[in-house]
């Protein structure tokens, strides 16, 4: 499970019915020292499903990979990374290792 921030709204050319129900989301991931600044790099992005409703900006778990469609065992929806969870705070702390010399 990472980390991640919405940036946008993903709009489908074409109905899908697989997809009723919820939105699919940009979002930015944020690696660990991205978390302890606060600010995502606006480089890789994903495509989230999103039931939740979680706003631009907000932060967000997701959950990649095969592990993002269980929630929807037995139906299987084609679907990359799941929105498990929009967090309201984050507290992160980083241990550095100082170096002698």
């Amino acid at each position: 499970m990472r980390v991640a921030q919405i940036v946008g709204t993903v709009t489908l050319n074409e109905h899908l019915p697989e997809f009723t129900g919820a939105r699919l989301r940009l979002a930015i991931p944020f690696t660990a020292e991205e978390l302890a600044e606060g600010v995502p790099e606006r480089a890789d992005t994903v495509v989230v499903w999103d039931e939740l409703a979680a706003g631009i900006g907000s932060w967000i778990a997701l959950s990649e990979g095969p592990e993002a469609a269980q929630p929807f065992r037995p139906e299987i929806k084609p679907v990359d990374a799941y929105n498990a969870a929009i967090l309201d705070t984050v507290d992160v702390e980083i241990e550095r290792e100082q170096q002698n010399g």
